[in-house]
Protein backbone atom coordinates (compact mmCIF):
# COMPACT_ATOMS: atom_id res chain seq x y z
CA UNK A 1 0.00 0.00 0.00
CA UNK A 2 0.94 3.35 -0.49
CA UNK A 3 0.47 7.33 0.25
CA UNK A 4 1.61 9.49 -3.32
CA UNK A 5 1.52 12.38 -1.12
CA UNK A 6 2.21 11.30 2.45
CA UNK A 7 2.75 14.27 4.03
CA UNK A 8 4.14 13.13 7.84
CA UNK A 9 2.15 10.03 7.13
CA UNK A 10 -0.73 10.63 8.64
CA UNK A 11 -2.59 7.66 6.55
CA UNK A 12 -0.03 5.67 7.14
CA UNK A 13 0.08 5.11 10.45
CA UNK A 14 -3.39 5.37 10.60
CA UNK A 15 -3.11 2.13 8.40
CA UNK A 16 -0.71 0.77 10.90
CA UNK A 17 -2.82 0.79 13.54
CA UNK A 18 -4.89 -1.88 11.85
CA UNK A 19 -2.38 -3.60 10.70
CA UNK A 20 -0.79 -4.47 13.59
CA UNK A 21 -3.71 -6.19 15.49
CA UNK A 22 -3.12 -8.46 12.80
CA UNK A 23 0.61 -9.26 13.50
CA UNK A 24 1.56 -12.77 15.14
CA UNK A 25 4.59 -13.76 14.40
CA UNK A 26 8.08 -12.13 12.93
CA UNK A 27 6.89 -13.04 9.75
CA UNK A 28 4.11 -11.15 9.74
CA UNK A 29 6.02 -7.88 11.48
CA UNK A 30 8.44 -7.87 8.32
CA UNK A 31 5.68 -8.49 5.49
CA UNK A 32 3.92 -5.12 7.05
CA UNK A 33 7.59 -3.52 6.87
CA UNK A 34 8.17 -4.26 3.74
CA UNK A 35 4.58 -3.15 2.42
CA UNK A 36 4.18 0.33 3.33
CA UNK A 37 5.04 2.85 1.12
CA UNK A 38 4.97 6.55 0.51
CA UNK A 39 6.26 9.65 -1.01
CA UNK A 40 6.97 12.85 -0.31
CA UNK A 41 8.32 15.89 -1.86
CA UNK A 42 8.76 18.41 0.65
CA UNK A 43 11.90 18.37 2.62
CA UNK A 44 10.69 18.52 6.03
CA UNK A 45 7.41 16.53 5.95
CA UNK A 46 9.27 13.82 4.67
CA UNK A 47 11.80 13.81 7.66
CA UNK A 48 8.73 13.83 10.10
CA UNK A 49 6.98 11.35 8.21
CA UNK A 50 10.14 8.85 8.52
CA UNK A 51 10.76 9.30 12.32
CA UNK A 52 6.77 9.17 12.56
CA UNK A 53 7.00 5.42 11.17
CA UNK A 54 10.33 5.00 13.42
CA UNK A 55 8.04 6.05 16.26
CA UNK A 56 5.52 3.41 14.93
CA UNK A 57 8.14 0.33 14.86
CA UNK A 58 8.57 0.40 11.68
CA UNK A 59 12.72 -0.14 11.29
CA UNK A 60 13.41 0.72 7.69
CA UNK A 61 10.58 3.30 6.45
CA UNK A 62 9.92 3.04 3.10
CA UNK A 63 9.06 6.77 2.39
CA UNK A 64 10.89 8.42 -0.66
CA UNK A 65 12.32 12.01 -1.18
CA UNK A 66 10.71 13.14 -4.54
CA UNK A 67 7.75 14.25 -7.18
CA UNK A 68 5.68 11.19 -7.44
CA UNK A 69 4.38 13.31 -10.60
CA UNK A 70 7.94 13.71 -12.28
CA UNK A 71 8.42 10.18 -14.32
CA UNK A 72 6.24 9.59 -17.25
CA UNK A 73 3.32 7.44 -16.62
CA UNK A 74 3.56 4.90 -19.70
CA UNK A 75 6.82 3.79 -18.32
CA UNK A 76 5.40 2.35 -15.03
CA UNK A 77 5.37 -1.57 -15.30
CA UNK A 78 3.33 -4.53 -13.39
CA UNK A 79 5.99 -4.28 -10.56
CA UNK A 80 5.27 -0.42 -9.79
CA UNK A 81 1.74 -1.32 -9.37
CA UNK A 82 -0.15 -1.32 -5.80
CA UNK A 83 -2.63 -3.51 -3.95
CA UNK A 84 -4.18 -0.31 -1.79
CA UNK A 85 -3.48 3.50 -2.56
CA UNK A 86 -4.61 6.13 -0.07
CA UNK A 87 -3.89 9.80 -0.03
CA UNK A 88 -5.36 13.48 0.31
CA UNK A 89 -3.30 14.46 -1.89
CA UNK A 90 -2.60 18.36 -2.21
CA UNK A 91 -5.00 20.45 -4.36
CA UNK A 92 -5.23 23.80 -5.69
CA UNK A 93 -1.52 23.88 -6.78
CA UNK A 94 -0.49 23.92 -10.43
CA UNK A 95 2.24 21.71 -12.18
CA UNK A 96 4.23 23.19 -14.54
CA UNK A 97 4.45 21.75 -18.31
CA UNK A 98 7.60 19.69 -17.76
CA UNK A 99 5.39 17.67 -14.94
CA UNK A 100 2.21 17.79 -17.00
CA UNK A 101 3.79 16.41 -19.95
CA UNK A 102 4.91 12.82 -18.28
CA UNK A 103 0.69 12.17 -18.50
CA UNK A 104 -1.38 11.83 -21.85
CA UNK A 105 -2.18 14.32 -23.75
CA UNK A 106 -5.98 14.07 -22.89
CA UNK A 107 -5.27 14.17 -19.57
CA UNK A 108 -2.64 16.84 -19.30
CA UNK A 109 -3.62 19.40 -16.33
CA UNK A 110 -1.88 22.05 -14.25
CA UNK A 111 -4.46 20.70 -11.37
CA UNK A 112 -2.74 18.58 -9.24
CA UNK A 113 -4.95 17.01 -7.63
CA UNK A 114 -6.16 15.93 -10.99
CA UNK A 115 -2.90 14.68 -12.30
CA UNK A 116 -2.59 12.37 -8.77
CA UNK A 117 -6.04 10.37 -9.68
CA UNK A 118 -4.30 10.05 -13.17
CA UNK A 119 -1.23 8.66 -11.74
CA UNK A 120 -3.43 5.96 -10.02
CA UNK A 121 -4.63 4.66 -12.83
CA UNK A 122 -1.63 3.66 -13.87
CA UNK A 123 -0.19 2.58 -10.39
CA UNK A 124 -2.68 0.60 -9.27
CA UNK A 125 -3.10 -3.07 -9.00
CA UNK A 126 -5.69 -5.07 -10.58
CA UNK A 127 -8.30 -5.82 -7.98
CA UNK A 128 -6.83 -3.12 -6.23
CA UNK A 129 -8.62 -0.23 -3.96
CA UNK A 130 -8.57 2.94 -3.42
CA UNK A 131 -9.74 5.67 -0.69
CA UNK A 132 -8.94 9.37 -1.91
CA UNK A 133 -9.80 12.86 -1.12
CA UNK A 134 -10.75 15.00 -3.28
CA UNK A 135 -12.06 18.94 -3.79
CA UNK A 136 -15.68 19.28 -5.17
CA UNK A 137 -14.07 20.76 -8.05
CA UNK A 138 -13.18 17.26 -9.17
CA UNK A 139 -17.13 16.47 -8.99
CA UNK A 140 -18.12 18.66 -10.93
CA UNK A 141 -14.95 20.40 -13.45
CA UNK A 142 -15.89 20.41 -16.66
CA UNK A 143 -12.57 21.03 -18.57
CA UNK A 144 -12.08 18.69 -21.33
CA UNK A 145 -8.81 17.15 -19.43
CA UNK A 146 -11.39 16.62 -16.48
CA UNK A 147 -14.03 14.87 -18.21
CA UNK A 148 -11.61 12.54 -20.09
CA UNK A 149 -10.01 11.78 -17.03
CA UNK A 150 -13.10 11.13 -15.09
CA UNK A 151 -14.36 9.72 -18.61
CA UNK A 152 -11.64 6.95 -17.96
CA UNK A 153 -11.93 6.86 -14.35
CA UNK A 154 -15.39 5.12 -14.65
CA UNK A 155 -14.63 3.02 -17.16
CA UNK A 156 -11.17 1.55 -15.97
CA UNK A 157 -12.71 1.25 -12.36
CA UNK A 158 -15.78 0.63 -10.68
CA UNK A 159 -16.19 4.03 -8.29
CA UNK A 160 -18.73 2.80 -6.36
CA UNK A 161 -19.09 5.39 -3.39
CA UNK A 162 -18.83 8.81 -3.17
CA UNK A 163 -19.13 10.35 0.68
CA UNK A 164 -19.72 13.79 0.47
CA UNK A 165 -18.05 15.86 3.45
CA UNK A 166 -19.60 19.03 4.68
CA UNK A 167 -18.17 22.08 4.80
CA UNK A 168 -15.38 23.49 7.32
CA UNK A 169 -14.03 19.27 8.05
CA UNK A 170 -10.66 20.98 7.16
CA UNK A 171 -10.97 24.17 9.11
CA UNK A 172 -8.79 26.26 9.59
CA UNK A 173 -6.43 24.93 6.72
CA UNK A 174 -8.70 25.28 4.20
CA UNK A 175 -12.53 26.03 3.54
CA UNK A 176 -12.60 24.06 0.32
CA UNK A 177 -15.49 21.43 0.33
CA UNK A 178 -14.05 17.76 0.06
CA UNK A 179 -15.30 14.43 -0.96
CA UNK A 180 -13.82 10.71 0.00
CA UNK A 181 -13.77 8.63 -3.14
CA UNK A 182 -13.56 4.91 -2.86
CA UNK A 183 -12.78 3.22 -6.06
CA UNK A 184 -11.32 -0.61 -7.25
CA UNK A 185 -9.92 -1.94 -10.27
CA UNK A 186 -12.10 -4.51 -10.70
CA UNK A 187 -15.03 -3.73 -13.53
CA UNK A 188 -16.19 -0.74 -15.09
CA UNK A 189 -18.75 1.74 -13.09
CA UNK A 190 -22.26 0.41 -13.11
CA UNK A 191 -23.73 2.95 -10.25
CA UNK A 192 -22.81 4.86 -7.64
CA UNK A 193 -23.53 5.16 -4.12
CA UNK A 194 -23.43 8.63 -2.40
CA UNK A 195 -23.41 9.23 1.37
CA UNK A 196 -24.16 13.07 2.52
CA UNK A 197 -22.58 13.77 5.40
CA UNK A 198 -24.64 15.52 7.90
CA UNK A 199 -23.71 18.31 10.02
CA UNK A 200 -24.41 17.49 14.09
CA UNK A 201 -27.33 19.75 15.54
CA UNK A 202 -26.63 23.27 15.87
CA UNK A 203 -23.63 23.15 13.68
CA UNK A 204 -23.00 25.74 10.48
CA UNK A 205 -19.88 24.43 9.48
CA UNK A 206 -17.31 22.72 11.28
CA UNK A 207 -14.74 25.17 12.17
CA UNK A 208 -11.07 25.08 14.84
CA UNK A 209 -13.20 25.38 17.29
CA UNK A 210 -15.48 22.86 16.40
CA UNK A 211 -13.68 19.89 14.96
CA UNK A 212 -14.38 17.20 12.44
CA UNK A 213 -13.90 14.24 14.62
CA UNK A 214 -14.06 10.32 13.80
CA UNK A 215 -17.16 9.78 15.36
CA UNK A 216 -19.18 12.46 12.19
CA UNK A 217 -18.41 9.45 10.38
CA UNK A 218 -20.51 6.81 12.50
CA UNK A 219 -23.40 6.98 10.22
CA UNK A 220 -21.00 6.37 7.16
CA UNK A 221 -19.74 3.35 8.90
CA UNK A 222 -23.09 2.04 9.82
CA UNK A 223 -24.60 2.15 6.27
CA UNK A 224 -21.73 1.37 4.42
CA UNK A 225 -22.59 -2.55 4.69
CA UNK A 226 -26.44 -2.22 4.98
CA UNK A 227 -26.82 0.15 1.94
CA UNK A 228 -30.09 -1.12 1.06
CA UNK A 229 -31.90 0.56 4.37
CA UNK A 230 -33.39 3.81 4.19
CA UNK A 231 -31.39 6.57 4.69
CA UNK A 232 -31.84 9.87 3.96
CA UNK A 233 -28.41 10.49 3.76
CA UNK A 234 -28.01 8.30 0.81
CA UNK A 235 -28.78 8.00 -2.73
CA UNK A 236 -27.61 5.98 -5.70
CA UNK A 237 -26.91 7.15 -9.31
CA UNK A 238 -26.58 5.42 -12.21
CA UNK A 239 -24.18 5.50 -15.14
CA UNK A 240 -26.39 6.55 -17.57
CA UNK A 241 -26.94 9.63 -15.36
CA UNK A 242 -23.39 10.44 -15.41
CA UNK A 243 -23.10 9.84 -19.09
CA UNK A 244 -26.07 12.52 -19.74
CA UNK A 245 -24.37 15.20 -17.87
CA UNK A 246 -21.03 14.73 -19.44
CA UNK A 247 -19.49 13.23 -16.56
CA UNK A 248 -20.30 15.61 -13.74
CA UNK A 249 -20.60 13.93 -10.66
CA UNK A 250 -21.69 16.50 -8.58
CA UNK A 251 -25.08 14.69 -7.59
CA UNK A 252 -27.11 16.06 -5.21
CA UNK A 253 -29.19 14.69 -2.62
CA UNK A 254 -32.46 13.99 -3.99
CA UNK A 255 -33.93 13.32 -0.20
CA UNK A 256 -33.34 16.54 1.04
CA UNK A 257 -35.46 19.43 0.48
CA UNK A 258 -33.67 22.58 -0.53
CA UNK A 259 -34.04 25.76 1.82
CA UNK A 260 -33.41 29.10 1.28
CA UNK A 261 -31.29 30.36 4.32
CA UNK A 262 -32.26 33.28 5.36
CA UNK A 263 -29.28 35.85 7.49
CA UNK A 264 -30.05 37.71 9.84
CA UNK A 265 -28.44 41.00 9.45
CA UNK A 266 -25.34 40.22 11.91
CA UNK A 267 -24.88 37.09 10.15
CA UNK A 268 -24.53 39.10 6.89
CA UNK A 269 -22.34 41.54 8.39
CA UNK A 270 -20.12 38.78 10.10
CA UNK A 271 -19.58 37.10 6.68
CA UNK A 272 -18.63 40.54 4.81
CA UNK A 273 -16.01 41.28 7.62
CA UNK A 274 -14.29 37.47 7.24
CA UNK A 275 -14.29 37.81 3.76
CA UNK A 276 -12.89 41.39 3.29
CA UNK A 277 -10.18 40.02 5.98
CA UNK A 278 -9.13 37.11 3.99
CA UNK A 279 -9.14 39.52 0.56
CA UNK A 280 -6.90 41.76 2.39
CA UNK A 281 -4.83 38.70 3.34
CA UNK A 282 -4.33 37.18 0.26
CA UNK A 283 -3.89 40.75 -1.74
CA UNK A 284 -0.89 41.48 0.99
CA UNK A 285 0.91 37.77 -0.13
CA UNK A 286 0.26 38.10 -3.33
CA UNK A 287 2.24 41.51 -2.81
CA UNK A 288 4.75 39.93 -1.10
CA UNK A 289 5.52 37.22 -3.74
CA UNK A 290 5.75 39.72 -6.63
CA UNK A 291 8.29 41.92 -4.89
CA UNK A 292 11.46 41.51 -7.15
CA UNK A 293 9.71 40.22 -9.94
Amino acid sequence: MIDFACGTGGFLTSALEILQKQIKTVEDKETVNRSLFGIEKKNLPHLLCMTNLLLHDIDEPNIMHGNSLEKNVRDYKEEDRFDCIMMNPPYGGTEEKIIQSNFPTELQTSETADLFVALILYRLKQNGRVGIILPDNFLFGNENSQKALKERLLNECNLHTIVKLPAGVFAPYTSITTNILFFDKTEATKEIWYYDVPLPEGYRSFSKTKPFKAIHLDGVRKWWNDRDKEDLNSYKVSMDEVISKEYNLDFKNPNKLVEEKVYTLDELLTTMDVKSKNIVSLVDKIREALEGV
